[in-house]
């Protein structure tokens, strides 16, 4: 074995560089949302704009027995009409990897503005969901999911 002036082998070298690239690439992704980061990227795409509660419809579970599978239905009370629609809707969970779960745009044609998908948590959170309208008026609604088994990694 060819051993450098500090006692490793070439070998050891490789690993122990591998070991400090995987602790630094890969560890900080393992950090959770936070309901600050959450705040942090609704300000991002809304600024200090108020929003009202109502309208929304946010349907999960209270409690996802496995966190790999929650299901998430949205439904926004709107007209859909030229003049008055849901132009679009975001999810976020303040628990999971990265804050933002969802993002739909609607436009009238869309006739209703509800939607359905399947999410991962990876612990008990708050699911927040936040409506524009075609107004800028913004809508939002809470639920808190108490996660039994995590699935982002958790």
């Amino acid at each position: 074995m060819n051993k450098g002036l500090s006692g490793l082998s070439r070998r050891d070298a490789v690993r122990a560089a591998a070991l400090a690239f995987a602790a630094g690439v890969i560890a900080p992704r393992l950090a959770f949302a936070d309901e600050k980061a959450v705040t942090a990227e609704i300000k991002k795409l809304f600024g200090d704009r108020k929003m009202a509660q109502g309208k929304i419809k946010l349907d999960v579970p209270e409690i996802a027995e496995n966190g790999l599978v929650v299901p998430v239905n949205v439904e926004i009370e709107s007209p859909m009409t030229d003049a008055d629609y849901v132009k679009a809707v975001h999810v976020f969970a303040d628990g999971n990897p990265q804050p933002g779960i969802v993002s739909y745009q609607f436009t009238p044609a869309c006739g209703k503005a509800s939607a359905a998908t399947r999410m991962r948590l990876a612990q008990t959170q708050d699911v927040i969901c936040i409506a524009e309208m075609s107004n800028g008026d913004l809508y939002s609604a809470k639920a808190n999911v108490k996660v039994t088994i995590g699935g982002c990694g958790g």
